[in-house]
């Protein structure tokens, strides 16, 4: 498969792609399919159980006569036992179960959106890598035709030997930052092919992202209320106390009721060989039924060890949601500071590359009339390079600041981004589907891939086929060497 596909990918069509195709994401929705048949499982607990029985006895030894120790016997005897109370232990396990199928959900939300803010920043990595090999290999070729322009110049006699060992140095220096670069590059494609599971095209700019809140404190009113993690974790808490109840029915009285069928065979055992056996029944029947009352008085502190264990587990519940509180805050505010940060530096490194390109264009012109040195015309270089490197590097950090903040305020999830390929993903189909099964027999799905191997996917390379942003495009150097200390940079 190409590295670089000549087709142009969106951003909505990469974040498609992994909705589909990541297996991060594709496994919480199995694990959450899992988590669904807990619901099933408790209310089995307080559901009727029907059991069946058979058997052959064949007595070698005999102790008494042939009545009452026939030499073999069948039976069989089927029953049903039905739980009637048993302190509550079903009812709050099966709430506990639902209250974890609801936090599962939020959790998926939150595997859900944090994906997505991973493919948002590979893909801007991406863009932004392009970007910065692109420059880099434009400095280089700056670098190529400053060094021909020295050694021209020293050929006679209008520059030093020094001169032409800086540029010498820059240009190695630039072909080696350009190395780096490139391996970044290869890198971040690698980490995109990772993600959503095909190699990247040619990456169209990301669209502008909806509009964000005007204060960090807005910003976590919004996620206290929406960030799935924490409504995932506050679901988790709320579930402990159902467990403790569980635990504390352990101590309570449990009451079932039975009914039994009993069938027995004695195949013609009973009484053989005497002949006032003749006649005796060898078949018969007996129903029964009854009521069973199980009253804990000692357990061996097993009981009292569970309560105090749940009681534990509801206090790590609480710090947890605690700590996922905390974390929710930081995250919204550190993503809004982050943000508008890096708006402040766009604007700065908008003006730094429209300065330095002017300050560039001025340094070649003097030195051309002898007023500045060939180094001053490298550091000019090396200066726009970095502000454009700044620049690129301040607009990926701001889009993805932007995203990772609706990501905390829970709206970075395929139904706030308004996803194509096809209809979204409901993980509620499976839990209505599963909550009321009670057939021992039903057909369950065999495990299947869902998300594809990238083995097959060629290794990225570092070739560049977009065009750099007209911001970022330098002519400095449009012009010939300046061979011989007369020529001047043409207008």
């Amino acid at each position: 498969m190409a590295s670089t596909p000549l087709s142009a990918e969106t951003l909505r069509d990469a974040l498609a792609k992994a909705y589909q195709n990541n297996p991060t994401l594709t496994a919480q929705r199995a694990a959450q399919r899992a988590n669904d048949e807990n619901v099933p499982i408790a209310r089995a607990g307080g559901r009727p159980v029907l059991s069946t029985s058979t058997g052959i006895n064949e007595n070698l030894l005999r102790g008494g006569n042939s009545f009452t120790t026939p030499e073999r016997q069948l039976s069989a005897s089927a029953g049903v036992t039905l739980p009637i109370y048993q302190g509550g232990r079903v009812k709050y396990g099966v709430r506990a179960a639902e209250t974890r199928v609801e936090a599962g959900l939020a959790n998926l939300r939150g595997v859900e959106a944090s994906t997505f803010t991973d493919v948002v920043g590979a893909y801007n990595n991406v863009i932004r890598d392009e970007a910065i090999v692109a420059l880099n290999a434009q400095n280089v070729r700056v670098l190529e035709t400053n060094l021909r322009a020295s050694r021209d110049r020293f050929e006679v006699g209008d520059l030093t030997r020094t001169d032409v060992a800086q540029s010498q140095a820059r240009l190695s220096l630039a072909r080696a930052q350009l190395q780096s670069a490139q391996a970044t590059l290869i890198s971040s494609r690698e980490n995109y092919v990772r993600l959503v599971g095909a190699p990247p095209g040619t990456l169209e700019q990301p669209p502008a992202l909806p509009k964000l809140p005007d204060s960090a404190d807005a910003a976590v009113e919004i996620a206290l209320q929406d960030n799935p993690n924490l409504l995932a974790a506050r679901k988790v808490r709320e579930a402990t106390d159902y467990d403790v109840k569980v635990a504390r029915a352990g101590r309570l009285p449990q009451l079932g009721a039975t009914l039994g069928q009993n069938y027995f065979n004695y195949l013609g055992t009973l009484g053989r060989g005497n002949a006032a056996g003749l006649g005796v029944g060898q078949t018969g029947t007996a129903t029964a039924i009854g009521a069973s009352i199980n009253l804990p008085i000692f357990q061996g502190g097993r009981v009292a060890a569970q309560l105090r264990q749940a009681q534990e587990l509801r206090g790590q519940a609480i710090e947890q949601a605690t700590g996922a509180e905390r974390q929710v805050v930081a995250q919204a505010r550190s993503a809004y500071a982050v943000w508008r940060s890096s708006l402040e530096v766009i604007a700065s490194a908008e003006a730094a590359v429209n300065a330095n390109k002017l300050s560039l264009e001025g340094v070649r012109a003097e030195n051309s009339v002898g007023t500045r040195t060939i180094l001053d015309i490298l550091n000019a270089e090396q200066e726009l390079l970095n502000s454009q490197v700044t620049l690129v590097s301040a607009r990926r950090d701001a889009y993805v600041a932007g995203f990772s903040l609706l990501a905390a305020m829970g709206h970075a999830e395929a139904e706030d981004l308004g996803l194509d390929g096809g209809a979204l993903y409901d993980p509620t189909v499976n839990y209505r589907a599963t909550r009321g099964r009670f057939n021992d027999f039903a057909r369950t799905r065999a495990a299947e891939p869902v998300a594809a191997s990238t083995a097959a996917i060629g290794a990225q390379d570092a070739k560049v086929t977009r065009e750099l942003d007209p911001l970022l495009e330098s002519n400095v150097d449009r012009s010939p060497a300046l061979t011989t200390g007369v020529d001047r940079p043409r207008p």
